[in-house]
């Protein structure tokens, strides 16, 4: 169950109060997609330390953990998880690969739907190329520093374990500084991106598990 929950959250790379969002038009929109698109193209890879923020109903405070995200075109994502606990997960060549404080173990993503669509979405959010998904009703809202874009899964398998999915990208530089996955109305998960690096070199050390 903790693999499975820790999955759902990595999910999705807040900074500012959501109150003041508006509804973006159809040209905003358009810009808005093409701008994150042409800068998700150039990135070849990405490096990211992260906070993550489980908010739960019954609980006082949040769960805070954090450490440091990698991404490797075409396809090679490592999260590693350092405080308070040590686990990595690692998504390579259609695996996904687990290490909890030195219990290694994998999942074949292609013997299960919703690994596969959970893959696809982590990859998706990193480069920002998700705007085309059909699996997805989106929205789109603009707020004074950010762009933000909602997901609500049309699949009823995924719809069970993700509400919604919500990414905030910078106006800045059109790349991903908060996901927010709303397990359900009370319950959800929040994780902020810091001192972010784009295609500087990566060893692919960061990918073995």
């Amino acid at each position: 169950m903790k693999t499975y929950l820790i999955l759902l959250t990595v999910l999705f790379f807040n900074v500012t109060a959501f109150a003041q969002e508006q509804k973006m038009n159809g040209s905003e929109i358009a810009a808005f997609k093409l701008s994150v698109n042409g800068v998700s193209k150039k990135i070849k890879t990405l490096s990211t330390d992260f906070v993550q923020y489980k908010h739960m109903d019954f609980l006082a405070k949040d769960i805070e953990t954090s450490g440091k995200m990698f991404f490797k075109d075409p396809g090679l994502l490592s999260w590693q998880y350092k405080k308070p606990y040590n686990y990595t997960i690692v998504f390579k060549n259609g695996k996904i690969l687990i290490n909890d404080e030195g219990k290694k173990s994998s999942v074949d993503i292609g013997n299960s739907k919703v690994f596969g669509k959970i893959n696809k979405l982590i990859i998706g959010s990193v480069s920002g190329d998700m705007f085309d998904d059909k699996e997805f009703v989106i929205s789109y809202f603009k707020t004074r520093e950010n762009n933000v874009t909602k997901f609500i899964p049309k699949d009823k398998t995924l719809l069970k374990y993700i509400k919604q999915i919500e990414l905030t990208f910078s106006r800045d530089d059109a790349t991903v500084v908060q996901v927010k996955l709303l397990e359900s109305a009370e319950d959800y998960t929040r994780i902020v991106m810091k001192n972010k690096t784009i295609n500087a070199k990566i060893d692919d050390s960061f990918f073995i598990n």
